[in-house]
């Protein structure tokens, strides 16, 4: 019975084995920004802030993260920096729980370089979460369907119940 209840427990708990950022590493990134020297300085730091960002624990910072990667998507980048840059807006979005749209930045990442470890990691977390959110859907939609069913029988017992002691 214990291993059973582990088992359905590891399937709630899911380990999220991303790191994760404080706001102190936040405000040192956006230091850097304002001290930078130069457009690459600034760019670098720019990465760094949104990396920070996304790994952070607080919606808010993640959704600025999502915004700050977004928006430099547009302007021309190598390879391997568009990969980074989708890689990033990936971890942001599963950070939200929007996990369609991090499965496709992760096949996106992925089509740029297929064995990149990073995003076929993330791209195992976003399946994990996924498979482990409907498993958790239909126990619910199926607790509703047997409650629905308890009350209807409940109905149906107490009319029959009643019906019976009146032809009596």
């Amino acid at each position: 019975m214990d291993a059973f209840m582990d088992s359905v427990g590891s399937i709630f708990r899911g380990a999220d084995v991303l790191p994760w950022c404080d706001r102190d590493i936040i405000a040192g990134c956006e230091g850097e920004i304002a001290e930078a020297a130069n457009e690459e300085q600034k760019n670098e730091s720019l990465m760094r802030l949104s990396w920070a960002l996304v790994h952070s624990r607080q919606p808010e910072d993640v959704n600025r993260g999502i915004g700050m990667l977004q928006a430099s998507l547009d302007r021309p980048s190598s390879p391997l920096q568009t990969r980074e840059k989708l890689y990033l807006l990936a971890v942001g979005h599963y950070r939200t729980g929007d996990y369609t749209r991090s499965r496709q930045l992760l096949e996106r990442c992925l089509e740029i370089q297929p064995d990149w470890r990073q995003a076929l990691t993330l791209q195992r977390l976003v399946e994990e979460k996924t498979r482990r959110d409907g498993m958790i859907g239909m126990a619910i939609i199926t607790g509703a369907f047997g409650l629905v069913g308890l009350v209807a029988g409940g109905i149906i017992a107490a009319a029959s119940s009643s019906s019976s002691s009146r032809k009596k």
